[in-house]
């Protein structure tokens, strides 16, 4: 299963962007997603997870209290808003699915194209 991810782009430091994360041809309903970010010359990082019961875990220190994960089963689609931005939240972002949360990609079966995240003045 190919998940996408969308919404990426160019944004102001302090700005907003809310990425999207949906499966091509399946669902992402009533499973778990997780979304990572990677930065150039970093490893690739959890951040947050919406488990297949709703509930939430954040794996960040850095995103706490400026990201949110949700999820709106009628589009079949999970969301990252990211507010607060700034220069070190540049990345390309993923999402991905599983049946369980993790903080680690690799636990995921079913993965995600990136999005780029751009934030400068």
């Amino acid at each position: 299963v190919q998940l996408q991810a969308s919404g990426g782009g160019l944004v102001q430091p302090g700005g907003s962007l809310r990425l999207s994360c949906a499966a091509s041809g399946s669902t992402v309903n009533y499973y778990a997603v997780g979304w990572f970010r990677q930065a150039p010359g970093k490893e690739r990082e959890g951040l947050l997870c919406v488990g297949s019961d709703d509930g939430i875990q954040n794996y960040s220190e850095a995103v706490k209290g400026r990201f949110s994960i949700s999820r709106d089963k009628v589009k079949d689609t999970v969301f990252l808003q990211m507010n607060s931005l700034n220069a070190e939240d540049t990345a390309v972002y993923y999402c991905a699915r599983d049946l369980v949360c993790s903080r680690h990609w690799y636990d995921y079966g079913s993965r995600g194209q990136e999005t780029l995240v751009t934030v400068s003045s």
